[in-house]
């Protein structure tokens, strides 16, 4: 039961929060940048150029962590999640999370440059805006 409140709250974040910060491993070093993040509940999915750097290094080390929803003060929830990544040219994928916003990058969902990167979820660390930390493993 308790499982389940923690992730219906997860969720609600993931909802309000649709940018993040995804951190991949370039060598032996971490390197971050903004995504936009596509989700249903706890499934989630980053649209990406299968041309970029962070699918090269998605190859060589699937690790991955994002973080969201943070404000200076710690007025709201943030999310703090470990897993790996896969990459994805599904084309149900590609079409389930493809949406116009896209089109400034690419052709549409049959773009053969556009791919999906696939959050396999391990951890995640929820901390409340009052600062509260609770931990959902999956």
């Amino acid at each position: 039961m308790e499982k389940t409140m923690i992730e219906q709250e997860i969720t609600k974040i993931l909802d309000r929060n649709k940018i993040c910060s995804l951190a991949t491993i370039e060598g032996n070093k971490p390197k971050q940048r903004y995504m936009v993040l596509f989700n249903e509940g706890l499934s989630l999915h980053l649209a990406t150029d299968l041309r970029t750097h962070k699918v090269e290094e998605l190859k060589n080390n699937p690790n991955i962590s994002l973080l969201l929803g943070y404000e200076i003060g710690g007025t709201k929830d943030s999310l703090e999640i470990e897993g790996t990544c896969s990459i994805s040219t599904n084309d149900s994928l590609k079409e389930k999370v493809w949406n116009d916003d896209l089109k400034e990058w690419f052709d549409g969902p049959k773009d053969p440059n556009y791919g999906i990167l696939d959050v396999h979820i391990t951890r995640i660390l929820y901390q409340e805006k009052g600062g509260k930390q609770r931990e959902w493993i999956a």
